[in-house]
């Protein structure tokens, strides 16, 4: 294989990790944001939660107030009837007045045994949520951090790989790098392609006969006829077995 092509082959591979890394990078604030957007959302339940508990609370008390209301007013009016003399239709009277106040106090009864059934559920789903979101917290936390440090990490690698990229930019020959960079552009960034048994495997192309000699002879750079890609061959290997003597081919 023909030195610059070795290089152009070891550049495909660094823009391939670049590629990762940037999708990595770009992907990982993402990530946080949607973690930290379920975390908001988790939260505005716990306070629709919250608030639907201090209002089951605070009508219990307006309940309890009316209670309290109601049963002044029967103290009065019997203390009326007591303490004065009265026809029977006004004894009727008081006596309807007593009734209504007796009704309203049963309705607020009623109410308020409603209301604490429903404040026992409500108290259960805020401590359940509280407790929920206090670990989401956490893990939202741990995630932030870790993304950060990922984040931190990559950069740093892909700024080692751009330093090495450089290095083999300035090293190559210049058409050959203008090439890569042409096929590159125009093939979803993969310009080079190895070639296994005659066939490209990047297109899936297999080579014509003589084309795929003058390649394995490695004295040129050649793209694929139909791909245009820059292919390479990487001839089998030839591994010694020690014990037996003999050579065994490694493709």
């Amino acid at each position: 294989m023909p030195p610059d092509l070795k290089q152009v082959v070891r550049l495909q591979d660094l823009d391939n990790r670049l590629a990762e890394l940037a999708r990595e990078i770009a992907a990982l604030p993402k990530h946080v944001a949607e973690i930290e957007r379920k975390l908001v959302s988790h939260q505005r339940k716990l306070d629709a939660d919250r608030a639907a508990l201090a209002a089951n609370q605070k009508e219990r008390k307006k309940c309890e107030g009316d209670i309290q209301v109601q049963e002044q007013k029967i103290s009065k009016l019997k203390d009326q009837m007591i303490g004065a003399k009265i026809t029977n239709d006004q004894y009727r009277a008081f006596q309807h007045e007593i009734e209504f106040c007796q009704k309203e106090i049963r309705k607020c009864e009623d109410r308020i045994l409603e209301l604490m059934g429903e404040s026992e559920a409500l108290d259960r789903n805020v401590k359940a949520a509280e407790a929920a979101l206090k670990t989401e917290k956490e893990q939202v936390d741990g995630e932030t951090v870790r993304a950060r440090e990922r984040t931190a990490a990559d950069k740093k690698a892909a700024q080692e790989l751009q330093t090495e990229r450089a290095v083999i930019v300035q090293s190559i020959d210049r058409a050959l790098y203008q090439r890569y960079e042409r096929v590159r552009a125009s093939r979803k960034g993969v310009a080079v392609a190895e070639v296994v048994e005659g066939r490209c495997t990047a297109c899936q192309i297999v080579l014509r006969l003589q084309y795929f000699q003058d390649l394995k002879r490695g004295d040129q750079v050649l793209p694929c006829e139909s791909c245009q890609r820059i292919l390479y061959y990487n001839p089998p290997q030839a591994v010694e077995d020690f014990d037996g003597g003999t050579r065994v081919t490694m493709s």
